[in-house]
């Protein structure tokens, strides 16, 4: 699978010609850094003092490097795949392999720092129903009034949740023809495209 980088990101990486085959390393290790810590302007200015090169040349690439050694890492890319789709920037055949090289040395760990960064979203477990129908009360004589309470069981980072709901079958009708809508639209190929760029 190729990864396919927008015009901005090409005019980001465009930079690291102009830094030179050294700058490449600093770069990669100040794009690790924001990975692991998040954005670090001081260092940017201490790397942009030590290499001669202007702040903001420095911030382009160090975002352009950012974005390519994750969403590498996020797909997995392989080695011939990586050169493939850094090839059509139009480095030198000395660049293109210390940006392979600096993928292959950090994939792992990028992948370890994205997977902490990764939202904790509460899992299913189980689901408790009843259904309670009112039948008479002492305002009037005769009435059906049923109701639908559930105990929803979440997992959330190990620890077990419950969630009581009630509601009318009527509306308990009309979520469940809403969320097979929902997943009748996922077969579709744009959903399928979409969720394919996604992984």
């Amino acid at each position: 699978m190729l990864l396919v980088l927008s015009a901005d990101h090409r005019a980001h990486l465009g930079c690291l010609p102009r830094a030179g085959g050294a700058a490449v390393g600093e770069l990669g290790r100040l794009a690790l850094e924001q990975l692991r810590r998040g954005a670090a302007p001081r260092a940017c200015e201490a790397a942009a003092r030590k290499l001669n090169i202007d702040v903001d040349t420095i911030q382009h690439g160090v975002e352009g490097l950012t974005y390519l050694l994750t969403e590498s890492s996020k797909l997995m890319i392989s080695e011939i795949d990586f050169q493939d789709s850094i090839h059509v920037l139009g480095f030198s055949d000395e660049l293109n392999k210390s940006l392979l090289q600096l993928y292959l040395d950090n994939r792992k760990e990028i992948r370890t720092i994205l997977g902490e960064l990764a939202p904790r979203l509460p899992s299913y477990h189980s689901l408790e129903w009843r259904l309670d129908v009112q039948l008479a009360s002492r305002s009037l004589r005769q009435q059906i009034k049923p109701a639908v309470t559930m105990k929803l069981h979440l997992n959330q980072n190990e620890d077990q949740t419950a969630q009581v709901l009630q509601t009318d079958p009527a509306t308990l009708l009309h979520l469940i023809q809403q969320l097979e809508q929902a997943l009748g639209e996922m077969k579709t190929n744009h959903c399928r495209r979409i969720v394919r760029n996604m992984k």
